[in-house]
């Protein structure tokens, strides 16, 4: 079979370390998940998200001059739909921004106020 880059396919992962994992194509292919292809989330320990053995689907990054099959599993498959946020209303959204305002004001007084009493004591 002849890998493309671009493509994608069903692998079994043949290898975790601790920088990534071996994905192996087809029976004269293997290439390498590095750690940030595994997940959309962080991902501290492979192992954590892939064992031996593992059926996945990877697309094909880049081939190497060398031979080297760099592979990601996170762009193989869809990303998750982004959660809806919930619609605010306009008043809502102007009471929030008139509160926020409120506070910005009494912090800056209070600031203002030290730096007049901090200059006053210089002063004398």
């Amino acid at each position: 079979m002849a890998i493309a880059v671009g493509e994608i396919y069903t692998g079994t992962v043949t290898g975790v370390t601790k920088f990534g994992a071996f994905v192996k194509i087809d029976e004269r292919t293997t290439g390498l998940v590095h750690i940030s292809e595994v997940a959309d989330t962080y991902v501290k320990e492979v192992s954590e998200f892939l064992t031996v053995g593992d059926e996945v689907k990877v697309k094909v990054l880049s081939i190497g001059d060398d031979g080297k099959i760099g592979l990601s599993i996170k762009k193989a498959v869809a990303p998750p739909p982004p959660k809806p946020q919930p619609q605010e209303s306009a008043a809502a959204r102007n009471d929030r921004f008139e509160s926020k305002l409120a506070e910005f004001m009494k912090n800056s007084n209070e600031k203002l106020n030290q730096l007049k009493r901090h200059q006053e004591g210089r002063r004398r």
